[in-house]
């Protein structure tokens, strides 16, 4: 059962090297180590080799690492949900880490409650379609005269936490900074239909444990604000503040105040835009 109200954290992992390869500050490393160490699998989101994301079943911290970074594009999920009730059901210890709706979609597939079970959701800002990032990374390529070798959407080593710069590297040697896809996600004309009527844009969250960017941190924690990266953590209920204190060791936390952490995805949903049917 989730509490009234969550208890929120500003976060960096202690590991500068963790923190540097993660989003922001490292929690969901922290967070997944956790359950590695105790006979746990993790799911989460990846890239293939083709660009496309796919949720990922994990027992090492190799192919954990895969799922750090943001992914703006809709997660395929197919038979996760499946593959991690096996895992409940046999007794292993299981990190599922999503947006809202699919934390939720897990919980109404399993339908109870599995002590075994970790889930944490990140604060979306709304899902943008897969096929507009294939069309996206369809036209740099002709642009270029080569294919995509690598991708990253928000180069965090180059431009640092704040900036959202994405980064191609194509096969021929070229390697191009845009703001072309950022531009279309912050403008919301790429969006799920269903992402402008979000039932999870509030402080309420189907997590144990919410996760995001600590946008505001500059208010909430300035001593925190170093734009290397920091984690905002909603604790959602028992489960998540039990969990919580069993990685303070690896983190340096601060309990900051809800209303100084109000990005606007924890508000209301981002209204369709007029364009969007043209566009």
């Amino acid at each position: 059962m989730n509490w009234d109200q969550p208890i929120v954290y500003a976060v960096q992992h202690k590991d500068v090297g963790i923190r540097s390869k993660s989003r922001s500050g490292g929690i969901f490393t922290a967070l997944s180590d956790y359950v590695l160490k105790n006979d746990g699998v993790v799911y989460g989101c990846v890239l293939t080799q083709d660009f496309r994301a796919i949720h990922f079943r994990a027992e090492n911290q190799i192919d954990r690492n895969r799922m750090r970074g943001s992914k703006y594009i809709q997660s395929r999920m197919g038979e996760t949900y499946k593959s991690v009730k096996r895992d409940l059901e046999s007794g292993r210890n299981v990190l599922f880490s999503g947006t809202s709706c699919q934390v939720a979609g897990l919980k109404g597939y399993l339908g109870k409650e599995y002590e075994n079970l970790l889930c944490v959701d990140i604060v979306c800002h709304g899902v943008p379609s897969p096929k507009m990032w294939q069309n996206y990374l369809a036209w740099q390529e002709s642009k270029t005269g080569s294919k995509v070798r690598s991708v990253d959407f928000r180069n965090k080593a180059d431009f640092g936490w704040r900036d959202h710069i994405e980064t191609l590297w194509f096969e021929n040697g070229r390697k191009v900074n845009s703001k072309v896809f950022t531009t279309l996600f912050y403008g919301h004309t790429i969006l799920r239909p269903s992402c402008y009527e979000c039932p999870f844009k509030s402080v309420m969250h189907p997590g144990d444990i919410t996760i995001a960017d600590y946008w505001g941190i500059e208010k909430a924690a300035p001593d925190f604000d170093d734009n290397k990266g920091v984690s905002l953590v909603l604790v959602n209920n028992d489960r998540g503040a039990r969990t919580f204190v069993t990685v303070k060791e690896q983190i340096k936390w601060k309990q900051t105040r809800l209303e100084d952490s109000l990005q606007p995805p924890l508000k209301a949903p981002f209204p369709e835009p007029e364009n969007r049917k043209n566009f």
